[in-house]
């Protein structure tokens, strides 16, 4: 699917001439209590409902919805889905929120946390460096889970979908205490 895009200064400059922004933030809370657009709200994209998001629009559903993520991935697949819903007006954020930081953009900051990318980094590196201890240790049978996370680093190659962040997007440590909201966090 061929997902619109805006640069993070156009976004900025839009926002400067007085334009309605609506900016939707779909990375995990952890990740968007530490840094964020500062028009943002979050809306992860494990919660990620089109037809919910556009209806609460209340009457601005003609005007652009912009999404953004760290680094345009997320953003691109939570564009996708509205597409997929019949929505058109929806526009990725280049380059997301690493973009936007290093265009000198305003930004809110919070608590420093491990980013969801870094997170299935280490997990998939553990898990690889586990499956060839335990099939030198205990079983060669056991090089299987290496090959497995490998496999699965192949298909998130090639689809841009990765199991394991969905799972660690779900983790505790991933989640702002207090955020129940069903589809929307705004932190202000």
């Amino acid at each position: 699917m061929n997902v619109p895009t805006i640069s993070p200064r156009d976004l900025h400059e839009l926002r400067q001439a007085g334009k309605p922004v609506d900016l939707i933030d779909v990375r995990t809370p952890a990740e968007f209590r530490e840094l964020h657009v500062e028009s943002a709200r979050l809306v992860p994209l494990g919660r990620l409902d089109p037809n919910q998001i556009m209806a609460a629009r209340n009457g601005r559903s003609r005007e652009p919805l912009y999404v953004i993520c760290r680094s345009g991935s997320r953003a691109r697949q939570a564009c996708e889905r509205f597409l997929a819903a019949g929505f058109t007006n929806v526009v990725s954020v280049a380059g997301g929120t690493l973009a936007c930081e290093q265009a000198g953009l305003p930004l809110v900051r919070g608590q420093k946390v491990f980013s969801l990318e870094r997170q299935v980094r280490i997990a998939n590196g553990g898990l690889v460096v586990l499956g060839v201890i335990l099939a030198v240790v205990v079983n060669p049978w056991f090089i299987g889970l290496s090959a497995f996370v490998g496999c699965g680093l192949i298909f998130t190659g090639l689809t841009d979908r990765c199991g394991m962040a969905l799972l660690l997007a779900r983790m505790p440590w991933n989640q702002v205490e207090g955020d129940e909201a069903p589809c929307c966090y705004h932190q202000p």
